[in-house]
């Protein structure tokens, strides 16, 4: 069972824990979680995170201009390219005291090659939705249509 109070005790299959809760959802303190730089699924976890690569796909950025553009804190755009970086996602290049980001394509390929094979799965699934439309768009017309009387 789970308390419905903010960061109460938990009694989940008869052990106690301490919980806590987030937007997305409660959060058993006690459970381990990976780690955001453990791997670039875990790092892409945060959306954030996803509109920086995004944005950085384009060209190469310095963290000013991400900044900017995405209307987040200096610290914060800076702290998720730290952990983007240091799961390969993005490269950085030095000039003077100016650093400029850019994503890693190579390392992207393998978070492309797994969505991938969910974008078949709806394309097959849409196409299917398709002919079911288009057979009650059939069915629906042909009875629209009055037989000719003889």
């Amino acid at each position: 069972m789970f308390s419905q109070s903010k960061g109460t005790k938990t009694r989940l299959q008869g052990q106690n824990f301490r919980s806590t809760y987030s937007h997305i959802g409660i959060y058993i303190l006690s459970m381990a979680r990976a780690a955001t730089t453990s791997d670039a699924f875990n790092a892409i976890a945060e959306p954030r995170r996803r509109e920086i690569l995004s944005y950085l796909a384009l060209r190469e950025r310095p963290v000013g201009e991400i900044v900017a553009s995405l209307r987040l804190d200096q610290p914060s755009v800076s702290k998720h390219l730290k952990v983007l970086r240091r799961v390969g996602l993005v490269r950085v290049r030095c000039e003077g005291r100016h650093k400029f980001y850019q994503t890693n394509a190579e390392a992207i390929r393998p978070l492309h090659e797994w969505a991938g094979t969910f974008e078949r799965l709806w394309q097959r699934q849409l196409q299917g939705v398709r002919q079911l439309a288009e057979e009650c768009m059939k069915k629906s017309n042909s009875q629209l249509i009055p037989k000719e009387r003889s």
